[in-house]
C-alpha cells in the first residue's frame, strides 16, 4: 500500500513493476543484472483516484502517460533493485500528490496607465526610427 495523502492510498495490485537493465554505474554487473525498474500505473482505471485528481494527473503528466492511460516511470538512479523500486514508488506518490493540489484561480488584471504610456512611447520611438531610415538629409 502506497500512502499518497491521508485520503488517497494506492494498492500494490494497481502497480506493475518490470525490472530492466540499467545504464550507468554498476561495474561488472551492469550488463548482467536487471537493477532498473519500470513502474506502470493505470491512471484511467484506478479505483483509488478521485475523478478530479485523475483528470489533473492526465493533464499534468500527458508526456508520461501512453494512449491506454498508463503512467510509466523509469527508475535507474541507483545500483540496487530495491533502491530503484523505492525511488519509482516515491516518484509515483509525488506525481499524484502534485495532482491533488487545486490550481489557484487566475484573476485577470488591467495594465496600469504608466505601463500603457511606456508601451505607446516605445511604439512612437520605434516608428520614428523606421521613418528616418529611408530618407537622406537635403543639402
Amino acid at each position: 500500500m502506497i500512502i499518497v495523502t491521508p485520503k488517497i492510498m494506492i494498492d500494490e495490485s494497481e502497480i506493475e513493476e518490470k525490472f530492466i537493465r540499467s545504464s550507468g554505474p554498476g561495474g561488472q554487473n551492469v550488463n548482467k543484472v536487471a537493477t532498473g525498474v519500470q513502474l506502470r500505473f493505470d491512471v484511467r482505471n484506478s479505483p483509488s483516484l478521485p475523478d478530479a485528481v485523475r483528470e489533473r494527473l492526465l493533464h499534468l503528466e500527458a508526456n508520461r502517460i501512453n494512449a491506454e492511460g498508463i503512467l510509466i516511470i523509469d527508475a535507474r538512479r541507483y545500483r540496487t533493485q530495491e533502491q530503484n523500486r523505492q525511488d519509482a514508488r516515491l516518484r509515483l506518490a509525488t506525481i499524484i500528490r502534485k495532482a491533488t493540489e487545486m490550481p489557484r484561480p487566475r484573476h485577470p488584471t488591467k495594465a496600469t496607465r504608466a505601463s500603457q504610456a511606456r508601451r505607446i512611447a516605445g511604439k512612437i520611438h520605434r516608428g520614428q526610427i523606421k521613418r528616418l531610415r529611408g530618407t537622406t538629409p537635403d543639402e
